[in-house]
């Protein structure tokens, strides 16, 4: 029932467009977020569907709000990766280290279900 302290992370691909003519998206509704590596060799937003695609890297997220931005459609996406569960100092340490940026290393199952494998903090993912 206790898992200790945590921290708490934001991923830009958290907030996304999504495209849903005629449709009115709920709150929960699964939605997938395509993903490409980018040149750093981290994975970035490449698209969004309300369905899964056949091939590639994506991640399975529920939509959590909705809000209007411009003449898009943008939801705040939760994947199940958005705390960090550690010991007291590690998770303060890292809260402080994550102001500066920082770098999530997940496992993603076929399915799209991410898992978070560890987090490192923004002075150390510079280096």
């Amino acid at each position: 029932m206790f898992r200790g302290n945590y921290a708490r992370l934001r991923y830009k691909i958290s907030e996304a467009a999504i495209e849903h003519p005629g449709k009115e998206l709920r709150n929960g509704e699964v939605v997938y977020v395509s993903l490409y590596q980018s040149e750093s060799g981290l994975y970035e937003l490449s698209g969004t569907s309300l369905n899964k695609p056949q091939a590639g890297v994506f991640l399975r997220g529920r939509i959590q709000t909705h809000r209007y931005d411009s003449n898009q459609n943008v939801y705040r996406v939760k994947y199940g990766i958005e705390a960090f569960f550690a010991p007291k100092e590690k998770a303060l340490a890292l809260e402080k280290d994550l102001r500066d940026g920082g770098i999530a290393v997940l496992m993603v199952s076929s399915s799209g279900k991410a898992r978070l494998k560890d987090v490192i903090g923004g002075e150390q993912s510079s280096e």
